[in-house]
């Protein structure tokens, strides 16, 4: 068990509000590529209880039920650790959920987002838990997968970034990968399952923009809407308290992943009541010096992913590329750091730290990890085929799944009768 002893979470394990026994809630899955809706299911979680315990599978285990994982079993225990609303990780949990781990871990119910997880098998990895009367379900992130982000890096299109329509390759891609072509027979099982009860085909959400001219609910493309509530959701709210040790950062923070963490605490460990901010730049000005099709995520998504960090405690949204003597004193800046990537002059060939550098408060800080965004996207393109296929085999399973519980609806009294 790995504990957290700060941050957002770290309330007392066997106490609740006014001295009542903590409620426990359980979280498991795979967190692979970790983004804001694996953490917003995460905040959900956590709000329904006082203390959260997340379960994530080994490698072993997401290969044989699902494929093979993109990062590490040991990079997504630490990543999901990172999270500020998780109070404690098990690593190794096992894949399908039984009341025999809950009672280990002494958690009330378990929490998980109204899409479904399957094993290699077909089936629900929750059944048990649920026929207790022990699982619980919060509302699915939409606008968000890993399916999208994949489509992103492989297409290196800009389509993505806040001030662009969508181009055609990407709708072509939102409309094709892993799923049926219009007219389809396939595309037709959409109509029957939007009357199947807590399908998310059914939910107040138009099914088109869940998934695109696709045909499957949960592993679609869809298009994220940020709003001023989410960001509420997700931000502390706490301005710097005096002695604490203001700290900004600035970069484009795209992907969120483990080497973002591993720099961010150990940024965090430079003082010991620390305040960091974390500047993002803008979309546009992350291209400039970055190229291709970068950032992969757009500014709003990036901003949630850091606001879900526990080592941050402000974002500066669109913050300026170059560290300037408002920004610092607007801020009430002490320390600014950097860690040891190229900084790329500014547009005019200065040195963006150069004010920072004047006043004796800039310092490189090593993260000690060598995982940049682009190795990320290389891992990506390596098994880029491998990747597909294991969409299209979680697709298959969730359709089939799916239909079974239509015809459970259609004909629950004569069973016997139905062809399965």
């Amino acid at each position: 068990m790995i504990r957290n002893g700060h941050g957002a979470a770290g309330g007392a394990e066997g106490q609740g509000p006014g001295g009542k026994r903590a409620v426990r809630v359980w979280c498991d899955g795979c967190y692979d590529m970790v983004h804001y809706g694996h953490s917003n299911q995460l905040r959900q979680a956590r709000a329904m209880g006082d203390y959260l315990i997340v379960g994530v599978h080994t490698d072993e285990e997401i290969s044989k039920h699902k494929g093979p994982p993109v990062f590490t079993q040991e990079e997504r225990y630490k990543m999901v650790q990172a999270i500020k609303w998780v109070d404690e990780v098990v690593p190794a949990a096992p894949y399908v959920t039984t009341l025999e781990t809950l009672d280990k871990y002494s958690c009330d119910f378990c929490v998980h987002g109204n899409d479904i997880t399957l094993t290699v098998d077909g089936r629900d990895t929750y059944e048990e838990v649920k026929q207790a009367g022990r699982y619980r379900e919060c509302r699915r992130t939409q606008g968000v997968s890993t399916t999208d982000l994949v489509g992103r890096m492989l297409l290196v299109t800009k389509a993505h970034h806040s001030s662009h329509e969508m181009s055609s390759e990407y709708r072509e891609y939102a409309d094709s990968f892993g799923k049926a072509a219009p007219g389809s027979e396939e595309e037709a099982l959409e109509e029957p399952l939007r009357n199947v009860p807590g399908s998310p085909v059914a939910d107040q959400t138009p099914f088109c923009l869940q998934c695109p001219g696709g045909r499957d609910p949960w592993t679609g493309v869809s298009q994220f809407l940020q709003t001023s509530q989410k960001i509420i959701q997700f931000a502390s709210g706490k301005e710097p308290q005096p002695g604490e040790t203001v700290i900004y950062v600035a970069g484009a923070f795209d992907l969120f992943h483990i080497g973002h963490v591993d720099f961010l605490e150990k940024v965090h460990g430079l003082a010991e009541r620390p305040y960091v901010i974390a500047g993002l730049h803008f979309d546009q000005e992350v291209n400039h010096y970055k190229g291709k099709n970068y950032p992969i995520m757009n500014l709003h998504e990036r901003t949630l992913s850091v606001l879900a960090c526990r080592y941050v405690s402000e974002v500066v949204i669109g913050a300026p590329y170059a560290v300037t003597a408002e920004l610092l004193d607007h801020f009430k800046v002490d320390l600014v750091c950097h860690g040891k990537t190229e900084i790329v002059p500014d547009k005019d060939g200065s040195d963006p730290y150069q004010e920072p550098k004047r006043r004796g408060i800039f310092c490189q800080t090593d993260s000690g990890s060598d995982l940049t965004t682009d190795l990320i996207v290389q891992r990506i393109i390596k098994n880029r085929l491998e990747y597909e296929a294991r969409n299209q085999k979680k697709e298959a399973k969730e359709l089939a799944f799916l239909e079974a519980m239509r015809q459970q609806e259609v004909c629950p009294e004569r069973e016997g009768d139905c062809d399965f």
